[in-house]
């Protein structure tokens, strides 16, 4: 469906609105509130004024990335070293309500799982419209409306199928809302003929229907903040904020935001960042499995930065270490939470299996806890209790640890960061990793972003390993621990072999109603081509939007 924004009444001048063109249907119950008139006129504000710089700061990326693939490295920035220098600033004191974050739970923006998130126990739920969400228009529109809902404490969903009924409970987790990434189109709906930043749709229509409801609550506006790569990018969303508090004529700082450093390039450029948004930035966090990912395509054709299997790295490596302990030295000292990373283990029926689970996410968030984070997260409601209990034995009535500095007696330098760990490179790890992409994929394309494979709640990063690994690996002729060199025909060969035992997994009739022919199509041309996919999601957006 095509509709102009001009075929409803509204203030902006007909030229100006003209430019803002929806293609998605509005037909469905809710999607015309959502976007209603005066929201709609919000988000082209947002647009005009900004997706021109949206654009620069892309194109700026792609040429910082051509550098890196040209034998440059990442490294702390010289023309800025007297921000990291200076120790007197410090970032805006943090709201009550954002002071404790022990334990964080994320998930989609599905109905019957915001609630349950809410439910769960966790002290905040980080609502996902990126890597957890396939975004497509149903997913885009009807989390906007899910998360209206639970803003303003009506929200419930039946399952007519298990004759349950889902409500919110008294004391819900605390809402905070990640929108999609800079790079991610919204191809549903036009600004100038062109697909708008798929964020600005998602920040714009969160912060329009939710921020007077939280107002009368005590609460502002909170965001999580996904894939920055420089203070550039951190500026311009501290832009966005300060442009929406003065639309709105509310306070400054009614928008609160919490940074993923969850790509490479970012890790060298925290204290900015921090700088630059001082005024709304509360937290930082380390998206582990998002930088293990961005690691790989940074440094992609370099031939000594290969890291092995990601079944074998873990947070105790000396690269992902130093990179948490500097982000916890790096928010302490300038008054922001450090938050850890995720636990993608879910709870399994067998008893070994939870036995594991149980062992595994207690070592993690041990570690983290003693290494100074102020909260960690989890993915699923059933691992809630066990990260509180951790967190809560090791913070001791306190609420979080911005006292805490880092245990690590010497500088963390580029080289630290930048070196990779050792690891298994084998048959077995090459095979499952084939196969959690194509279940993902598949799953993503048909509009599931968050999907449990192999004991583990796998999303869109996690996704990003696995065929970023395998493209590296066939780009650099990988020699395999058993002396096979990993090459693209080897690489095709056993695609075509786990094709059919996901077939064999599923079962012939599943396997026939699902998209996996087309997704190991795809799969197998991203993997093989020359050029690197910057990610997954962009080649895949046309399977979601036919």
């Amino acid at each position: 469906m095509f509709q102009e924004c001009t075929s409803h009444p509204t203030n902006l001048a007909e030229s100006k609105l003209s430019k803002l063109q929806i293609l998605g249907s509005l037909q469905e119950t809710g999607y015309q509130a959502i976007l209603s008139d005066d929201a709609l006129s919000f988000l082209h504000q947002l647009v005009d004024q900004f997706g021109d710089r949206r654009n620069e700061l892309l194109a700026h990326r792609k040429n910082q990335q051509q550098q890196y693939d040209d034998g440059a490295l990442p490294d702390f920035r010289d023309d800025t070293r007297s921000i990291r220098e200076d120790k007197s600033w410090s970032v805006a004191p943090i709201p009550e309500a954002l002071q404790d974050r022990r334990v964080e739970i994320t998930g989609p923006v599905d109905r019957k799982m915001v609630i349950n998130a809410l439910n769960s126990g966790a002290k905040v739920f980080m609502c996902c419209f990126e890597d957890a969400t396939a975004p497509s228009w149903k997913n885009m529109v009807e989390g906007q409306i899910n998360l209206r809902d639970a803003n303003d404490r009506t929200i419930h969903y039946v399952d007519s199928q298990k004759n349950k009924q889902y409500h919110l409970n008294d004391d819900p987790a605390l809402l905070i809302a990640r929108p999609r990434g800079l790079h991610l189109p919204e191809d549903h709906i036009h600004f100038n003929g062109q697909p708008i930043a798929g964020c600005l749709m998602d920040f714009a229509l969160y912060f329009f229907h939710n921020y007077q409801t939280r107002a009368v609550q005590g609460l502002g506006v909170y965001y999580y903040i996904p894939k920055l790569e420089s203070m550039e990018e951190a500026q311009w969303w501290d832009d966005v904020f300060s442009f929406t508090e003065a639309y709105f004529n509310v306070d400054k700082g009614t928008i609160r935001a919490t940074v993923l450093i969850e790509t490479l390039p970012a890790v060298f450029q925290m204290d900015e960042m921090l700088y630059v948004m001082k005024d709304h930035i509360v937290a930082m966090n380390c998206g582990r499995w998002d930088y293990i990912f961005s690691y790989i395509k940074t440094l992609k054709n370099h031939q000594d930065k290969i890291l092995p299997d990601r079944h074998g790295i873990s947070m105790d490596k000396a690269f992902l270490n130093a990179y948490s302990q500097l982000l916890i030295d790096t928010c302490h000292q300038r008054g922001a939470l450090a938050m850890g990373g995720m636990s993608a283990f879910i709870p399994g029926k067998n008893p070994e299996t939870m036995k594991q689970v149980h062992s595994k996410v207690t070592e993690d968030k041990q570690r983290e806890s003693k290494n100074g984070h102020d909260g960690t997260w989890v993915a699923h409601p059933g691992l809630v209790s066990l990260a509180m209990d951790i967190f809560d034995k090791h913070l001791d009535g306190k609420k979080n640890q911005l006292d805490v500095r880092s245990k690590s007696q010497t500088a963390i330098t580029a080289q630290t960061l930048l070196t990779p760990c050792d690891g298994v490179k084998n048959e077995a790890g090459v095979r499952k990793n084939i196969r959690i992409a194509l279940y993902y994929m598949e799953a993503w394309s048909r509009g599931y972003g968050c999907v449990p494979i192999y004991g583990l709640m796998e999303d869109a990063a996690t996704a990003e390993i696995s065929r970023a690994s395998i493209w590296q690996w066939i780009h650099h002729a990988v020699k395999l621990d058993d002396g096979q060199i990993f090459t693209a025909t080897l690489f095709k060969t056993w695609l075509a072999e786990e094709v059919d035992t996901i077939r064999t997994e599923i079962g012939d009739e599943t396997f026939s109603n699902r998209r996996f022919e087309q997704t190991a199509q795809l799969f197998d041309e991203i993997s093989t081509a020359d050029d690197f996919a910057s990610f997954l999601t962009l080649p895949s957006y046309p399977l979601l939007t036919e």
